[in-house]
Formats: structure tokens, sequence, C-alpha cells
């Protein structure tokens, strides 16, 4: 491929996202009052222990599912239903406290639409994403709906008619959604970690604390500040057969933390003159080192680790005495960073 090819290639490909983020810039900026009713819609469905069923055909039948996988995500139970489906059956899935959200670019998907007609006559709930705001009559989905939302006149991106920004502008409504009703729910982090227990994601939302091998009182022990660098190696001493840490934390009043000793401050130490193993621990730890408190996540561990090639974290509490220590290896060993 020479090279005039790949940049009009590179152009093309740029134009298209460039059609796309307009189309979504466009999008937020229509949003207005049925966007919060059908947020409310969600949020009443989920309070009452219903599911939000989500149905499309085709492109939308897949960013249906998508949309259910999030909402599901962010605590609002969800399962993607085909159209085609409910009608031999399926329909048995819908229970009062149900809401379905039907996807149809025209309004006039037929499968989608008996869809809306069965479960409107049952009194489900129906959050409609459409097209619309062509300025002429609604949809038969539209008037199917309990609260119809309009993604707009979408221009499909590229040189073909495929669903490509109608589907991005859908799936992101979805998104957004999803987001809002979790957000009025009062979804925390800790819901999220919750529901995302493997991989890398659901480690990272792990409280730090779950995954400390070096604890005050296990494993690790403190020193204190005024204790000679021979004392303090005597004092921290692990078990026998028991890893040592790649630093010692120091203390001084009250048991709050004020220093930190490691591994590489002793090397350097003794290579300069190893009469210095008698100097008093404050004159040669680093004062105030980096913290993390005992409510931080692992995520955030891994964002100091990159941020500031620190390879031991001390864990303190809130009164500022420490909890443990995170050595990098930790995080190297669950994948979280590279060695």
């Amino acid at each position: 491929m020479d090279g005039a090819q790949s940049r009009a290639e590179l152009d093309f490909a740029r134009e298209v996202l460039r059609h796309e983020a307009a189309a979504l810039e466009g999008l937020a900026g229509r949003l207005d009052e049925r966007f919060c009713r059908a947020v409310e819609i969600l949020c009443r469905c989920a309070d009452a222990g219903g599911t939000v069923l989500v149905s499309g055909i085709g492109k939308s039948g897949h960013v249906g599912a998508k949309i259910s996988a999030t909402l599901a995500s962010v605590g609002i139970p969800s399962h993607p239903v085909h159209p085609t489906e409910a009608a031999h059956g399926d329909l048995g899935r819908f229970r009062a406290t149900d809401v379905c959200v039907c996807l149809s670019y025209s309004g006039r998907t037929e499968e989608v639409v008996n869809l809306a007609a069965s479960l409107r006559q049952d009194g489900v709930p129906i959050i409609a994403i459409t097209g619309g705001g062509n300025g002429g009559e609604p949809s038969d989905l539209e008037r199917l709906a309990t609260v119809a939302l309009h993604l707009g006149v979408v221009e499909e991106a590229g040189h073909l008619d495929a669903p490509t920004t109608s589907t991005t502008a859908t799936l992101a409504l979805g998104d957004a959604l999803a987001l809002a009703a979790s957000r009025r729910r009062n979804f925390t982090p800790h819901d999220f970690a919750k529901r995302h227990p493997g991989g890398s994601l659901g480690m990272q939302l792990r409280p730090v604390t779950e995954i400390l091998r070096f604890r005050v009182g296990e494993r690790l022990k403190t020193v204190e500040e005024g204790m000679s660098v021979r004392e303090a190696l005597e004092a921290a001493a692990p078990a026998p057969g028991e890893r040592r840490p790649g630093a010692m934390l120091v203390t001084g009043d009250g048991g709050r933390l004020t220093g930190i000793f490691t591994d590489a401050d002793l090397r350097r130490l003794v290579r300069r003159d190893p009469g210095l193993l008698e100097s008093v621990m404050r004159e040669v730890m680093t004062a105030s080192p980096r913290t993390l408190g005992h409510t931080a996540l692992v995520k955030d561990a891994v964002l100091m680790v990159r941020t500031h090639r620190q390879d031991e974290i001390p864990i303190i509490d809130g009164d500022g005495k420490p909890v443990g220590l995170l050595d990098v290896q930790d995080l190297v060993t669950l994948k979280l960073v590279a060695d």
C-alpha cells in the first residue's frame, strides 16, 4: 500500500469518527424532560424488583444486548429479548413490574411494534428509542410508548447506508440512561465492584486492604524513629520462614507514621559508610512519604505506582497510624502493573 492510499484511508476513518462524534454532540443538545421521565421509569422498575427487558432486531438487537448488559452491571436487572421470540413464548418473561426498552430507528420495525402493542395491552411501561424528530406524524412505536426518546435525523457515516452513526447514537443514549438511573439510585463504586469480581477491572475495584500481605502485627513490625538503624533492623526482623518486607515503617508520637526506610535506602547507607547503621532512624528515613488511606481501592495503588514509580506504599488509618505495607510485587503478581 503506497503512502497516498494510506493517507486517504486515514482521512476517511477520521471523517467517520468525526461524523459520529458530531451526531453524539447533537444528541446531547436535544435531551429534554422525556429523558428524565425514562430514567424515572427505570428506577421505579428496579426499586420494585422488576426487570428491564431490551428489544430490537438486527443491529438494534445487538446494541440492545449491550445496553441490557450495562443496565445489569450498574444494579438494574436486565435481559435482552428478541422481538420475534417474544411472539413465540418469550412474552412470558414480562411481569407487571417490568419495563421494556424498544429500539427501532424508523419506529416502524414490524416485530418491535407488535411486541410493544402486546405489552401496551398488558400495561407494561415502554421506553422507545427511535430516530424521530422529523416534524411529521409520530411513528407506530412512538405512539405505543410510555415515553419516546429521539435520536434526531441521523445521517449514517461513510459512503454506505449501513447502520453506523444511528447505532452509535442508540448505544450512547442507552449508556446515558443506565448511568443516570444508577446515579439517581445512589449506586456506588463499591456496589459496582461487587458485580465485577473477576478480571483486572474487578481486582482494581477491591479495597487495597484486601490484598495486603504485610499488615502491622502480621508479617510487619513498625519501628520507632528514635531507634538506630541497627536496632530497627533487629526489631523489624521477620519470624523464621517469613518473607521480609521491602521497607520498614517508622512511627513517632502516638504511633503515627512519620517515615519509611526501604531496602534501597539501607543498601545506599551501608555502601556509603557501614558505621551509619548507628544513625537514628529519623535522620535517614524518608519523612512524610506518600501513603494511601485504608479505604483506598487497588486502582489507587496502581495509579500511585505508575505515576510516582513507588515500589512500597504505606497504608494508614484515619489517625495516620500504619495499617500495612503494599509491595509493588503484589501488584505485579496480580498482573495489574508490569514488572
